[in-house]
């Protein structure tokens, strides 16, 4: 994914000259080749991100398309006053990237583990989120947040847990991409991020009447979509590796509650920090968020006991 959306910045670099990259003194690997290609258009602004956002409203009234880049636990949370009074209030095109959101720093502790940033931006106005699943998905998103020519949020996973689709999808503002298509009646998966490998194994597996949908853009949504997959479902499975409180789950359960309800499993992290630092791997499973702990609630919550 990282070298998707790598290659994805070059490309605008070299077809825009005023696409700007910005970094808080992160990523120096990753762009060694947009340094390369464009090496009059990358500013490091230091750990300094609220500074770096100003600078990004300031170019983009300018004239220029600021990319900014940080850690999702500082982009956009540290920086939240900034998003939205400098570049929401007056919908500049700057595009936010949070990269590693969820528990992909896992090693580094709470500071730096990012399962609250969907919950923060989603409430400021203006702004766009896109959360992509797999590489083809980071250059549509891209591509989209560069045309869009507004404010965007883009959350950028680490942790890379495969592909889930052969090809670049169709993606448009608001709208669910389908990922395998189910039968009437039977359960729906809906996920965003890295959760959506996971529910594809799972429904593949499991649930082979399942029809599974991605959630690239989860700001804004289309309505209208989502209440036409809950209204052939029986059950709806809506996985994040972000908390339950104010993510996917949550803006799934806003619209069916006033447009078709259903049964809602959300499958997130819930309202708690991490107990123990340790790999990615073990903070999925302390979470509930590994494959066998997701499978056992959407078991019991199927059976009644939900």
């Amino acid at each position: 994914m990282r070298e998707a959306f790598s290659e994805e910045l070059i490309r605008l670099g070299k077809t825009d000259p005023n696409v700007i990259l910005l970094t808080g003194d992160h990523g120096y690997a990753l762009f060694d080749g947009f340094r390369r290609e464009c090496p009059k258009q990358y500013i490091n602004a230091g750990i300094a991100e609220q500074n770096m956002v100003g600078m990004a409203a300031g170019l983009a009234r300018a004239g220029f398309r600021p990319i900014v880049y940080g850690l999702s636990a500082f982009i956009p949370v540290r920086v939240l006053e900034q998003i939205k009074i400098d570049i929401a209030h007056d919908q500049l095109p700057v595009i936010l990237i949070g990269d590693g959101a969820g528990f992909v720093y896992s090693h580094l502790g709470t500071s730096h583990q990012s399962t609250e940033d969907i919950a923060c931006t989603r409430a400021i106005p203006h702004l766009t989120i896109f959360s992509p699943a797999d590489r083809f998905e980071v250059t549509a998103c891209m591509e989209l947040a560069y045309q869009l020519k507004s404010s965007v949020y883009f959350r950028l996973g680490k942790s890379d847990r495969g592909d889930v689709h052969t090809m670049q999808p169709p993606v448009s503002a608001g709208h669910l991409v389908n990922v395998k298509t189910g039968q009437s009646g039977n359960v729906t998966f809906m996920a965003t991020g890295s959760m959506v490998r996971t529910a594809l194994d799972i429904a593949t597996a499991s649930y082979p009447g399942a029809s599974v949908w991605s959630v690239p853009c989860i700001k804004p949504i289309d309505k209208k979509q989502v209440k036409a997959i809950c209204k052939q479902s029986s059950v709806v499975v809506v996985m994040e590796e972000h908390s339950v409180l104010g993510g996917l789950g949550s803006v799934i359960a806003e619209i069916t509650s006033e447009v078709e309800p259903v049964r809602i499993l959300r499958v997130g992290v819930l309202d708690r920090f991490s107990q123990h630092c340790g790999s990615y791997d073990y903070l999925l499973k302390e979470h509930g968020l590994d494959r066998a702990s997701i499978e056992m609630q959407i078991d019991k919550f199927i059976n009644g006991a939900g």
